[in-house]
């Protein structure tokens, strides 16, 4: 069910859940500041409610209504990538829901780079978590019918188009004393932040030295099996081993589906190629295999990128989704 900007407000403001576009993936969002909304979003992933929710704002200028602590790195890593696909783990003060906070003591914030998110954001005032619009573990979605797939026609849509990111943010936690930690990759890379930051990830040895080791904060996506079509799914890091998958496959009476990183084809296979570079992978991923899904195969066969920094995000994607 499509509605327009004004309504979306509408429905936002009375306590109701819609899902919006953004630049990484469709959020099914609602008030942040309205516990009886944010369960809603929970309801309807059929999300535990230990899991934390991503708060958008409008602009850096709202982040100490949000946190008690707002630390030089922290205000740099804003700066450099807002509007834009980073989130920022920081200690919450008190008033933060803990609903939204999935009761850790941080809160996550982000201020989303799309038109209408931004739009919407301005133009109601509200600041609004916004979870990606499936149900808990499956596929994200980068446009308005997958959500329709996912969720069902009943959820308010507000139709952005594709995302053009297509992949979830990169989540960055950081402490009170700046040191930072890289909680889940995206499209912003740890060798970028590091660079803005102007110090490195703090990393387990580093942690082990203190006296008082930090816990590290929950955040969105780190559940080990997430991200997943319903077609039971192969992982290959080896195009050859796929290959012989589906040499074997032939003989038996499974139909399978394939997606390769780069030009190739797969005998007697219907087959989705994506052009060999992250950015355009990481894009055109969700859609991908919304669209392998949507074959109704009984298995999909998917070929790995490479284990290398540039493809980190993506990899973390597809090892989520392919795992048992």
């Amino acid at each position: 069910m499509h509605i327009s900007l004004e309504q979306t407000i509408a429905e936002l403001k009375k306590g109701g859940v819609v899902a919006i576009p953004t630049e990484t993936v469709y959020g099914l969002a609602a008030d942040a500041t309205n516990d009886m909304a944010l369960k809603k979003i929970f309801t309807t992933k059929q999300r535990p409610a230990d899991h934390p929710l991503i708060v958008h704002i409008s602009d850096i200028s709202q982040v100490p209504d949000w946190v008690t602590d707002f630390p030089e790195v922290a205000v740099k890593l804003a700066k450099a990538f807002w509007p834009g696909a980073l989130t920022l783990v920081l200690p919450a003060k008190p008033h933060v829901s803990r609903v939204v906070r999935g009761n850790e003591p941080t809160v996550a914030l982000r201020v989303p780079n799309h038109p209408l998110a931004l739009q919407l954001l301005k133009q109601s005032g509200l600041c609004v978590a916004a979870p990606s619009a499936n149900l808990f573990t499956q596929l994200s979605p980068t446009t308005a019918s997958h959500v329709e797939a996912g969720l069902g026609k009943t959820i308010p849509v507000l139709d952005g188009g594709a995302c053009t990111v297509g992949i979830e943010s990169t989540i960055v936690s950081v402490a009170a004393d700046g040191q930072w930690q890289l909680l889940r990759p995206g499209m912003i890379s740890e060798a970028e932040i590091a660079k803005v930051a102007g110090v490195p990830q703090q990393t387990n040895h580093t942690l082990a030295t203190q006296k008082e080791a930090p816990t590290t904060p929950k955040a969105p996506g780190q559940h080990a099996l997430h991200y997943s079509p319903r077609t039971p799914l192969t992982l290959y890091k080896d195009r050859q081993d796929l290959l012989a998958a589906c040499d074997t496959l032939q003989n038996t009476d499974k139909s399978y589906a394939a997606l390769l990183i780069g030009e190739g084809e797969v005998p007697a296979c219907k087959v989705i190629t994506l052009p060999d570079r992250p950015e355009k992978v990481a894009e055109q991923l969700y859609s991908s295999l919304h669209a392998l899904d949507a074959m109704r195969v009984d298995r999909l066969l998917v070929e790995l990128p490479p284990d290398t920094p540039v493809w980190m995000a993506v990899l973390d994607r597809l090892m989520r989704a392919g795992h048992q």
